[in-house]
């Protein structure tokens, strides 16, 4: 970095050369900080950025590669090294990491109540993130307390402007041209090709955030009665629950439906969210693709934060959620009888956000 720039200047203005960014998440977190990243790269035009993250984030980094240069596994999973026996592949990774000589690190991954300590052990030259809210600071300059009250995308960007960056809140999700083929079949094979469909995405990582299944099956019932087709996604760990969600789902004639979990690349998702009239979704990833590309979405929160993963356009996308006082939840699965956040959204109440979104349907929901 500079050493000539003011003491009290932003990190990126000392002009840093090698740049990490740790977040080892999952697609809707990594989205989220697409903003953040458009921001560094436009600060950092001369940087070699490098994102440290899970595995699939490999193919992530080549989709946003006009802001990424390179990829780095973190090898833990969605653990952070709290335990011993992860000692000799966290050895490993670590000695990967500062044989960079990263000029800065920076923690996009959390609080930093867990993620600091890691991301120092980086050995880049500055760290910069967030802290957890009144815990002291080592580096006041580079560190921002973090906030409960804030939205996902704008946490990040308001680091990033901390470090000298501007940028919009826009998520942008780039699609190849072989992406938009694999799309077009899969809709044609469907049957979906041409006709106007509402994409419904049941599942989400944990139990504690799926609306119940029987909701999802109701609405998509009416929905085709309605004269929309049905494109169901979802990931391949989530192909069963499609298939349960099928069975008893009856179509009036004329109605095509498409079950595309397990099936799609990002891109190719992306695109089928694109060319769909409505999402009706749980609070998991897919709410940020919906909202990268454009289509106005149901999301149906159940145990999550949904101040902070909420999309931004509330004209676009509607966020259904009750507040009971265990939320946000930390459990995989809902301990209290009967999951009273999720059931007390009720089916009326998203084909009613149905209706006011699909103005330029075939015809109303009924």
């Amino acid at each position: 970095m500079n050493a000539a720039l003011p003491a009290d200047a932003p990190l990126l203005a000392r002009r840093p050369r090698r740049i990490a960014v740790f977040r080892a998440l999952h697609l809707g977190d990594l989205l989220c900080t697409v903003p953040a990243l458009r921001a560094l790269r436009g600060a950092a035009p001369q940087a070699e950025i490098t994102l440290i993250g899970l595995p699939w984030t490999q193919p992530f980094t080549a989709r946003y590669r006009h802001y990424l240069d390179h990829w780095l596994e973190y090898p833990l999973g969605e653990e952070l090294p709290d335990d011993p026996r992860h000692e000799p592949r966290l050895r490993d990774f670590l000695g990967a990491v500062r044989a960079r000589r990263f000029d800065l690190a920076i923690q996009l991954h959390g609080s930093g109540e867990r993620s600091n300590g890691l991301v120092a052990a980086f050995g880049a030259a500055r760290v910069a993130g967030f802290r957890p809210a009144g815990a002291p600071s080592a580096d006041g300059a580079a560190f921002l307390p973090w906030r409960d009250d804030e939205g996902e995308i704008e946490r990040w960007l308001r680091l990033l402007r901390h470090l000298g960056a501007r940028g919009d809140d826009v998520i942008d999700l780039p699609v190849q041209a072989l992406e938009r083929c694999e799309s077009s079949l899969l809709l044609a094979q469907a049957g979906l090709a041409g006709r106007r469909y509402v994409c419904i995405h049941a599942g989400a990582r944990l139990p504690s955030r799926r609306w119940p299944l029987a909701r999802f099956r109701a609405v998509a019932a009416r929905l085709a009665a309605a004269g929309y087709s049905l494109a169901l996604t979802g990931s391949a760990a989530e192909i069963a629950q499609n298939n349960e969600l099928r069975n008893g789902l009856r179509l009036p004639p004329g109605i095509a439906l498409g079950d595309f979990a397990g099936r799609t690349s990002v891109g190719a998702l992306a695109e089928i969210v694109a060319r769909a009239a409505l999402l009706v979704a749980n609070d998991t990833g897919i709410s940020h693709v919906a909202a990268a590309v454009g289509t106005p979405s149901i999301i149906i929160s159940s145990g999550g934060d949904a101040k902070r993963w909420a999309p931004l356009r509330r004209d676009l996308h509607q966020v259904l959620a009750e507040a009971p006082p265990c939320r946000p939840c930390l459990h995989v699965e809902c301990p209290y009888p009967g999951h009273p956040c999720a059931t007390a959204i009720d089916v009326e109440a998203v084909l009613a956000a149905a209706r006011q979104l699909l103005d330029r349907g075939v015809r109303h929901v009924a």
